[in-house]
């Protein structure tokens, strides 16, 4: 890849995640897509007497730094912003914060949904949104917020990205792929539901407009300007601002009949389609239905992901054992094959904790025996991770029609070989790993598409596929013993 030029234009991506942010820039060309990271931040969540919230203002901080570091590096032509979805701001009528933001793994939801499912049933629910259930969805948080006393003052809702390009820009929007991840949106439509607003007693006045991945959102605001060194007319575009969205984009696939698992704190596995699956049997095995770019949907299932493995990182650090991520993948690969396996769906290992402890209670809850010392249990997850991803994407697969041909792993977990090739194992399937920063690469790429330098998905992802570096794996060993794994997982939920 050739380096990017002073005289190039940049676009700087903001990639936030669950542990920590980024600022990215990007150089886009007929056969050049380089990404820099100039700057990086911790995320790190804030427990206070009222729950689990995020430090938004840090957030905010530490993006408005990481955009004076890209002002450095060449002419901004935009600003693009991206985070993980169904966490939002309320504003007053001011146009002022009430409070920080909720963290999705709050243990305040689970009672909410009840309540939600108690005035709109489950079956309605996906009828109109076809969302995964998941207790964290924007709209059982909302019900939860209701009993607050924020809430007479609330006017606007704002999901993670839009508070923070309107902090930028002032201007007011929804993105729609992040949208769509509310509950709230109708999936047929594409618009806000105001069937599922009116059922639960919401205000539609408080759900802004919706944006379209691509379009201009505003530019920045002076005293933004003042601070950063960007001009005050550089653009703010609206990209696919749900990360997993933005990552998909980026999907370097050149054939029909591709699966994606985007794998990172979660491994989001599914397909892209043209149109939504509100089957009853689609409920019933819990797929989402969530808008991709340029109208598609993406049909997928969430996975608790790489999130296992760094809680159990985090649990033997806090016990004072060494984890390099090396030596643990090392003592993996040596440890004694599907010894053990857990559904990685289990609600017991949503929050934050001892993960070895909650790992032991499963197996020993269904009957199995525990790993024999940190290799055994990082090879407990990835083999757990492999089964559920087979699991899931041959489901999606059946429910949409569909004849899967290759699996694209993106994401970080596409740089831990085991999970890769264990995935091409346990599915019977190719799996192409890579690139690491697809999120970060669709993001760019968006912002590049709006100013004219790549056109449309086809293009983009081609434009992925010859200049980004990417591993390919091909299924090896006995398929029989993963089929076995994957009964006896089925046998134990």
């Amino acid at each position: 890849m050739s380096a990017t030029s002073r005289h190039d234009p940049v676009f700087a991506a903001v990639d936030l995640g669950a542990t920590s942010g980024r600022v990215i820039t990007g150089g886009v060309g007929p056969d050049k897509l380089v990404l820099t990271e100039v700057y990086r931040f911790a995320n790190t969540p804030v427990q206070l007497p009222g729950g689990l919230h995020w430090d938004v203002l840090a957030l905010y901080q530490g993006m408005l730094h990481g955009l004076r570091a890209a002002a450095l590096s060449g002419p901004v032509a935009s600003v693009g912003i991206d985070t993980w979805a169904v966490d939002y701001g309320l504003l007053d009528s001011d146009g002022s914060l009430l409070g920080l933001p909720f963290h999705y793994r709050d243990g305040r939801n689970t009672a909410a949904a009840e309540e939600v499912l108690a005035r709109c049933d489950a079956q309605e629910l996906y009828e109109v949104g076809g969302l995964q259930h998941l207790p964290f969805n924007t709209v059982f948080q909302l019900a939860a917020h209701r009993s607050t006393a924020q809430w007479p003052a609330a006017r606007t809702l704002l999901l993670m990205p839009d508070l923070l390009v309107y902090w930028l820009t002032g201007s007011v929007g929804a993105e729609v792929t992040n949208a769509s991840t509310t509950g709230l949106f109708d999936a047929r439509s594409g618009c806000w539901s105001d069937r599922l607003l009116g059922r639960l007693g919401l205000e539609r006045s408080m759900f802004p407009a919706l944006r379209e991945p691509g379009v201009r959102a505003g530019t920045l605001l002076p005293h933004v300007a003042g601070f950063t060194g960007l001009p005050v007319e550089t653009q703010v575009t609206t990209v696919a601002s749900h990360d997993t969205a933005s990552a998909v984009a980026a999907v370097p696939a050149t054939e029909q009949g591709f699966a994606y698992v985007s794998c990172g704190t979660w491994s989001l596995a599914g397909l892209e389609l043209d149109a939504p699956v509100l089957t009853e049997e689609s409920r019933a095995a819990n797929f989402t239905n969530e808008r991709g770019v340029d109208g598609t949907v993406r049909y997928l299932r969430n996975i608790m992901g790489m999130w296992l493995l760094e809680e159990c990182r985090r649990t033997w650090e806090r016990a004072g054992t060494s984890t390099g991520l090396a030596d643990l993948l090392a003592g993996a690969a040596r440890a004694r094959p599907f010894a053990c396996v857990i559904d990685p769906d289990d609600p017991v290992f949503l929050a934050p904790g001892d993960m070895p402890s909650r790992i032991d209670a499963a197996l020993i809850r269904t009957g199995q025996g525990t790993p024999d010392g940190p290799g055994g249990y990082v090879r407990c997850v990835l083999e757990s991770l492999a089964l559920a991803h087979r699991r899931t994407l041959r489901e999606a697969a059946e429910l949409a029609g569909r004849e899967l041909t290759r699996i694209h792993l993106v994401g970080g977990g596409s740089r831990n070989e085991l999970l890769c090739q264990w995935t091409a194992d346990a599915t019977g399937l190719p799996v192409t790993a890579g690139p690491a920063e697809a999120t970060a690469l669709g993001n760019v790429l968006l912002q590049a598409r709006a100013h004219g330098l790549v056109g449309g998905l086809a293009d983009m992802r081609g434009l992925v596929a010859r200049t980004q570096e990417l591993r390919h794996y091909t299924p090896q060993g006995d398929p029989g013993a993963w089929d076995r794994a994957a009964g006896r997982l089925t046998v134990r939920l």
